[in-house]
């Protein structure tokens, strides 16, 4: 590992980054190796970051979607974005279905998504059924909006 006052010096520059903004571990890593620190430094700060509850991918996850949710057309769009934000998938899955549960979030958002996309479907209610599934909406949010509750 790098010397103490490398780890002092990465720390000072974790902490700045994550004090203007929510930072998750695999985006915080990336940006401090752009920065040419040591990666076995990197991953001691992160760890040690982590323990003390700085640095957190579920509440990462969870402000990110919270300012995402409106702009983006689907679920599994949201779970992509995590995931390439090195998001773990079923960490990623879990805060996305927590957030879409919270105040028809889901359902607000698939009857936007219809809105937009939904003539493409045409007026078969299967493919609207099969469209939607596939964009990750849940079964309940899509019976709900058919009227199948």
């Amino acid at each position: 590992m790098a010397n103490t006052s490398e780890y002092i010096q990465v720390e000072k520059v974790a902490l700045r980054l994550i004090t203007r903004a929510e930072q998750c571990t695999s985006g915080l890593s990336r940006k401090l190796q752009k920065r040419g620190y040591d990666p076995d430094c990197i991953n001691k700060v992160i760890s040690d970051l982590t323990e003390k509850g700085l640095l957190n991918d579920s509440r990462f996850s969870r402000f990110w979607l919270q300012s995402r949710i409106r702009l983006t057309r689907s679920p599994r769009r949201l779970l992509s974005s995590l995931c390439a934000r090195g998001i773990d998938h079923d960490d990623a899955e879990a805060v996305l279905k927590e957030v879409l549960n919270e105040e028809d979030v889901e359902f607000t958002m698939l009857v936007k998504f219809v809105k937009k996309y939904g003539k493409k479907a045409g007026s078969e209610p299967r493919f609207l059924k099969y469209m939607l599934k596939n964009e990750g909406f849940s079964l309940t949010a899509i019976q709900r909006f058919l009227g199948e509750e």
